[in-house]
């Protein structure tokens, strides 16, 4: 009888199943969507070359330097924790007191002083590492700790933005929250 020992024919399926993957990730099947009516090869990336910091857009820029929630405290705030800033956009229908105005408006102007240099310091790690690569002078020595320093900022960034939101629903009522989440859009049920 002719046997293939299992040990050859597991190898020739592994050589197989190999070409395979690699097409799905980077052959004729884009797993980034190019974009619509550019060459299938062409990758969602195109153009970004271009920009300043090629991790971040210039919105990202400008949200970062201007203290904005950028989604980090998402879940604070789609679980019922209001953010000082739409607190203070949704004031009239909160019905917000005096005080509670005051309050809000000291958070808020505690927070982007709180922020707004964490953002800056996320552009400065990510300028450094975006010049590292251009100069093409990173070693993966000076990238795992690049990139460990960015990470931390990150992390302070949000946790900084989440604390806010803690800090927000501890002086609204929870009516007032209640409200805040139906003037979001927020269901409040979960999927």
């Amino acid at each position: 009888m002719n046997s293939i020992p299992i040990a050859v024919l597991s190898l020739m399926l592994t050589l197989l199943a190999v070409p395979h993957g690699l097409a799905q990730q980077h052959g004729s099947i884009n797993h980034h969507k190019a974009a619509e009516g550019k060459d299938p090869a062409t990758s969602s990336y195109s153009g970004m070359e271009k920009r300043r910091v090629k991790a971040l857009s210039g919105e990202q820029m400008a949200d970062l330097l201007a203290g904005r929630g950028m989604g980090l405290a998402l879940a604070a705030e789609l679980n019922s924790y209001p953010g000082p800033s739409h607190v203070l956009e949704l004031w009239d229908a909160l019905g917000l007191t005096d005080e509670q105005a005051l309050r809000t408006k000291a958070l808020l102007d505690q927070m982007k002083a709180e922020t707004i240099p964490l953002g800056r310091l996320v552009i400065e790690k990510e300028t450094e590492l975006d010049r590292l690569f251009s100069e093409r002078k990173m070693t993966s020595a000076h990238l795992a700790e690049m990139t460990k320093k960015i990470a931390d900022v990150q992390g302070a960034l949000r946790a900084a933005h989440l604390r806010y939101h803690l800090e927000m629903a501890e002086l609204l009522t929870p009516e007032q929250i209640r409200r805040y989440s139906q003037l979001r859009g927020y269901s409040g049920q979960v999927d």
